[in-house]
């Protein structure tokens, strides 16, 4: 694999550690400067609002821009957003806070696309395993994530973490230096000058709609299930750092896969991975119904991120195949701005859910969605083999 992919790799480590860092500390720094009990979770709300927002800007800024441009832009607005937060902590100003917030989560959006861009920097033969590979950086992510969110609570004398901040800034500048040094395709190809089709014909292309519904179900069930497990365990009795040591394994679970996952696309095909991660949801439901202990909780969280990983993957890999080259921009930004309007939501809606219907009702709401993924892409499987028969 050339080294433009490995680079986009690292780029997308550092965005993930970046928001693993911020999952750590903005609701617990919500709950410190927040005027009303009923605020806490704002700023959390309105970073993903921010990335939502973003999603769509993003694609047709790099459409037009080109990628390192759009990324470069990315970048700066989460540096700024950094410099706004610690601004903001300083003064113990919860308006500027939330502003900073969403700002970040715009710079996130930007960065979603970094599993595109390592499919047109290298050869059309090794995409699979350049979408895999550009995931992988989620290793990386789980190991300093947390550790710099405790490291930056230590740095921090106020108890605001303002430290983490400043570590982001580095994160975000640190990127922004290596996206000057790789080679992406010029923005102007023979292609950005072909008239693009309306949304309307480019969704009706051949496994874009399913591709994107698969891609939507694995990250709303993997992050309903995620952000409501914590919960749940503190329910049980288990303190913050045994949920958090779950959490651990479950996002080296979403990403160490990653290093095999493209060559088993390769080898079984993107629809069959998608039924392989529905297996392994299920694996994860049937477990978190069976008991409350911590091994059920582990174990459950692992499955739920290698399942994540095998759907999610595999549908990104079939979705990369499913517009023409000239629509890119528009397939893109259709497909983000889908995804993570359902992480949204799911991440707004877990802790209530979790604590209305309880946690393995909330297991039970979820199984309706893989079961549907799973029916379609099974449906999907049995005809291709019917037709490479005949």
């Amino acid at each position: 694999m050339n080294r433009n992919v490995w680079l986009l790799s690292l780029c997308q480590a550092l965005l993930m550690t970046g928001n693993i860092l911020l999952i750590s500390v903005i609701a617990l720094i919500g709950k410190q400067i927040a005027p009303s009990s009923s605020m806490i979770t704002l700023p959390v709300a309105l970073q993903f609002l921010g990335l939502m927002s973003a999603t769509i800007p993003a694609s047709l800024i790099m459409g037009k821009l080109g990628r390192r441009l759009g990324f470069s832009l990315g970048n700066v607005i989460g540096i700024f957003g950094a410099s706004l937060a610690t601004y903001a902590l300083s003064l113990e100003n919860f308006t500027l806070f939330c502003a900073s917030t969403f700002l970040l989560g715009v710079g996130i959006g930007f960065g979603t696309l970094y599993r595109f861009a390592a499919i047109e920097v290298c050869d059309e033969s090794a995409r699979h395993r350049a979408i895999s590979i550009s995931m992988a950086g989620g290793v990386l992510a789980a190991v300093l994530g947390p550790n710099l969110a405790v490291y930056s609570q230590k740095w921090s004398s106020d108890g605001l973490y303002i430290s983490a901040f400043a570590v982001l800034i580095g994160l975000y500048v640190t990127a922004l230096i290596l996206l000057q040094t790789i080679r992406f395709p010029s923005a102007h190809t023979q292609s950005s000058y072909l008239k693009t089709d309306s949304l309307k014909v480019i969704v009706r292309r051949p496994n874009f709609m399913i591709a994107v519904l698969a891609a939507m179900v694995a990250y709303a069930v993997m992050n309903i299930l995620m952000t409501a497990t914590p919960l749940a365990m503190i329910g049980c009795g288990f303190d913050f750092t045994r949920a958090a040591g779950v959490i651990e394994w479950h996002v080296l679970g979403m990403f160490v896969p990653a290093f095999f996952t493209g060559s088993l696309i390769e080898k079984f095909g993107a629809k069959k991975m998608i039924l392989a991660g529905g297996v392994l949801f299920i694996a994860c439901i049937a477990i978190n119904m069976h008991g409350l202990s911590i091994w059920h909780f582990s174990t459950a969280l692992i499955l739920l991120g290698v399942g994540w990983n095998f759907m999610f993957i595999a549908a990104t890999s079939l979705f990369s195949q499913s517009y023409e080259a000239k629509n890119k921009s528009k397939a893109q930004a259709f497909n983000e701005f889908s995804v993570f309007s359902c992480v949204t939501v799911t991440a707004l809606l877990s802790g209530w859910l979790e604590s209305t219907v309880g946690w393995q009702s909330l297991n039970l709401y979820v199984l309706p969605f893989v079961l549907l993924v799973m029916g379609i892409f099974f449906i999907k499987a049995n005809n291709n083999s019917e037709s490479q028969v005949a």
